[in-house]
């Protein structure tokens, strides 16, 4: 009875069973129909992932969309998709055209849309080669050898700029460590998982990079080379440079300081050449004056021998015999005397005009020699200035200028006495032709007064005495007339070697005048560039971090552009594993398809 009552019963449930299951179904509808309003999401996630062959060539692409829900109901998201599918629960998912529909009643909604035509936006190429030569990845299988694997990853013209500019990429290949050894990738990172080993590469945005794996491998097998992409948030602070902007600063300062004493240099430079200048317009004149002194000094001698053979011939004349004597000449022999006085005088002034300017010449000489610098500059000054980045040619000019002023110096020095020496010999000379000047005026009033008041017959014999003592005393004189031109002749000869070295000196501060002109127009050039140096450094280093930092980067879809708030976009990209297929054969069971009733009545069994 009690088996009766259980069949009585479980027959009643079974003939209720369509009309609770059709009850049921009619409720869901009804509730999802209540619950379906208009929804909202606080933000959205999009993770990317592809898949790849070998080579690197692209082949299957879906998204996974998450949405953290603010308010249940009907949320619209777009995208071009073949196919979506509800990841969270059992609710169909409305797709018309590239408008989605979905009635999210989780907190965290997910679902996957199949893309097709979508280009990503990196390339990557991928080649292999065994032992030397090219080899394709399915044909590496099981081999051994030295192999090398190549990627280059590259910008996708057809991909969206926007991801290739602003996101870092990960290359990641795992190699089993039995049979995978001596693994070498120049470029890479190289760790221990397990017994695998794993090789890492990092792109950064908006770089092409190429990167190597070397390894010697036995029955090979590999796992699929995994790639991430996510967006550059590496944290770089920026350098404390306040140490090297001191020491920029002390550079600056230094080439400033060395270029304002290059421009005093210069400037002194520039008046040693002017004083040189005058110098050498002063020893041509005083070259000049004693040229011409030397010259004359011919006739000079000349008429002085006249004079002596006058007297001569006089003496001798009034010696053989008054009665001889035609007395009348004596009267002209006064007007004579004052004539060679007249010269004399001419002599003298001469004389003292050119020690005038001599004294101008060497005062102006000794001032301008004494006036050029004392500094010694050393091999390792002269080395460092060669090293300072000033034109070669420039620094040549100004040690050779420096080495020809230490010689005018040192040459000045030996001769300074001979210069010194000779105010005083013209002086004496002066000083001498005044004194015989004045005789010879004497002489000749005193013998035009005497020829006035003295009877010449009975004088002359006291003139004859006299004559023959003038004609003695003026042989000395004329004597030492000789000794003075010849002096001045050796004096004239050997001053224009002296006129020739301060041409030389002139020639040589004129050039250096013109090298420090050139070595300030560059000290000044390198004191303005070392200026801006510390400021130069946090430019660059301002664009040396604006170029890795993308805190400006405001994510964006990568499936529509229709899509908003969206937090943040990740790629997952894998390729093919080059693998043994497996070779076990599973023996197909033949599996008789139960209907509705066999399963329920397996509820009960």
């Amino acid at each position: 009875m009690k088996f009766k009552r259980t069949s009585a019963g479980f027959a009643a449930f079974l003939l209720a069973m369509p009309a609770l299951l059709v009850s049921a179904e009619t409720q869901n509808t009804a509730e999802n129909n209540e619950q379906a309003g208009e929804g909202a999401f606080d933000k959205k996630t999009e993770v990317v992932y592809a898949t790849l062959d070998a080579a690197g060539d692209q082949k299957d692409l879906y998204v996974v969309n998450n949405f953290t829900v603010s308010n249940f109901g009907e949320i619209t998201d777009f995208g071009e998709y073949t196919s979506v599918q509800n990841l969270t629960d059992l609710t169909p998912i409305e797709q018309q055209e590239r408008q989605i529909t979905l009635n999210a009643q989780e907190e965290e909604f997910y679902y996957q849309g199949n893309l097709e035509n979508r280009a990503l936006p990196w390339d990557f190429d991928i080649s292999y080669s065994l032992n030397g030569e090219a080899a394709a990845a399915d044909s590496l299988v099981g081999q051994e050898g030295a192999l090398k694997i190549q990627i280059d990853s590259s910008q996708n013209t057809a991909g969206e700029e926007l991801f290739f500019n602003n996101y870092m990429v990960q290359i990641t290949m795992t190699f089993d460590g039995e049979r995978v050894k001596n693994i070498e990738a120049t470029d890479g990172t190289i760790a221990t998982a397990g017994k695998n080993r794993q090789v890492t590469f990092t792109v950064l945005p908006e770089k092409e990079e190429s990167y190597t794996v070397s390894a010697d491998v036995t029955d090979l097998e590999m796992e699929a080379i995994e790639i991430a992409a996510v967006p550059s948030s590496m944290s770089i602070d920026e350098p404390d440079t306040t140490e090297v902007k001191e020491e920029m600063t002390s550079l600056s300062d230094a080439t400033a300081e060395v270029n304002n004493g290059v421009g005093e240099l210069q400037t002194g430079i520039a008046e040693l050449n002017n004083g040189t200048a005058s110098l050498y317009d002063g020893s041509a004149q005083f070259r000049d004056g004693i040229t011409q002194l030397s010259q004359n000094a011919g006739g000079l001698i000349e008429g002085s021998s006249s004079i002596q053979q006058a007297l001569n011939q006089m003496s001798e004349s009034v010696g053989a015999g008054i009665g001889d004597v035609d007395t009348s000449e004596f009267s002209e022999l006064p007007g004579a005397f004052r004539q060679i006085a007249g010269g004399l005088d001419e002599v003298g002034t001469g004389l003292t005009n050119l020690s005038g300017s001599y004294e101008q010449a060497y005062h102006a000489l000794n001032q301008a020699i004494a006036g050029m610098p004392e500094h010694h500059v050393s091999e390792a000054e002269i080395a460092a200035l060669y090293e300072s980045g000033a034109d070669e040619a420039t620094v040549n000019k100004l040690v050779e200028s420096y080495q020809s002023s230490l010689a005018v110096k040192e040459t000045y020095r030996q001769t300074q006495e001979a210069f010194a020496a000779v105010p005083g010999a013209l002086s004496g000379s002066t000083g001498a032709l005044g004194e015989m000047s004045s005789s010879l005026h004497t002489i000749a009033d005193q013998l035009e007064n005497g020829l006035a008041a003295t009877n010449m017959d009975e004088s002359l014999g006291q003139l004859q005495q006299g004559l023959a003592t003038l004609a003695a005393n003026y042989a000395e004189f004329h004597s030492g007339l000789n000794e003075y031109t010849g002096g001045v002749s050796q004096l004239a000869g050997s001053y224009g070697e002296l006129h020739s070295g301060l041409g030389g000196l002139t020639g040589g501060t004129d050039e250096l005048k013109n090298g420090a002109g050139a070595l300030y127009s560059g000290t000044s050039e390198l004191a303005s560039a070392t200026s801006e140096l510390p400021d130069q450094l946090q430019v660059e280093i301002d664009a040396m971090l604006s170029e890795f930092d993308k805190s400006d980067f405001e994510p964006v879809s990568f499936v529509s552009e229709e899509n908003e708030s969206v937090e943040s976009v990740q790629f997952v990209i894998k390729t093919d594993s080059v693998k043994k297929e497996d070779a076990e054969e599973t023996e197909e069971e033949t599996v008789e398809e139960k209907s509705f009733w066999d399963r329920l009545l397996d509820l009960f069994r």
